[in-house]
């Protein structure tokens, strides 16, 4: 058996390039958490908060996914443009954390706790515009309830934000 051998047309080999050309090593095609929202500083109790920002739909939807872990006095702020009743899950979230419904006023309507890697929802008990998430214990460590009203101190724009994990 003879074997005959073509030259690979140019279009081909254009193809093939950019294929690979684009190739990324696996561990930079895995996830990464939203590190660099624009940031807030808010106020529970006595408590402040440094909170990241998730203000457009893409941001609430990935939320705190993929994080290892989050500083105690850090969470993230889930800003809706009108009030709803917003439900929460845990998909692809790796930290125990709870969820705080607050109300346009800054009151906590009711908190939630929620499982790591859990699709079980979570939803305010009425209309509410934020949700605000924490490690999970924080606000009974501090004697935060529903109720009580979150003071907004501060923003903080993205770029100087940094990069916090």
């Amino acid at each position: 058996m003879k074997l005959s051998l073509r030259p690979i047309p140019p279009a081909l080999l254009l193809a093939f390039a950019g294929t690979f050309a684009h190739a990324q090593p696996a561990a930079s095609m895995a996830p990464q958490p939203q590190l660099d929202l624009e940031r807030a500083t808010l106020q529970a109790g006595r408590q402040k908060i440094s909170v990241q920002l998730a203000r457009t739909p893409q941001q609430r939807q990935t939320g705190l996914m993929h994080r290892r872990s989050m500083p105690q006095q850090e969470g993230m702020l889930f800003v809706f443009d009108q009030p709803g009743v917003q439900c929460f899950w845990m998909k692809n979230t790796l930290l125990p954390l709870t969820a705080a419904f607050v109300d346009d006023d800054g009151t906590i309507v009711n908190l939630a706790n929620m499982q790591p890697q859990t699709e079980t929802p979570h939803c305010s008990a009425k209309p509410v515009r934020y949700v605000l998430e924490m490690n999970q214990g924080w606000f009974k460590r501090h004697k935060v309830t529903p109720g009580m009203q979150l003071k907004w101190l501060q923003t903080q724009p993205a770029a100087a934000a940094g990069t916090r994990q």
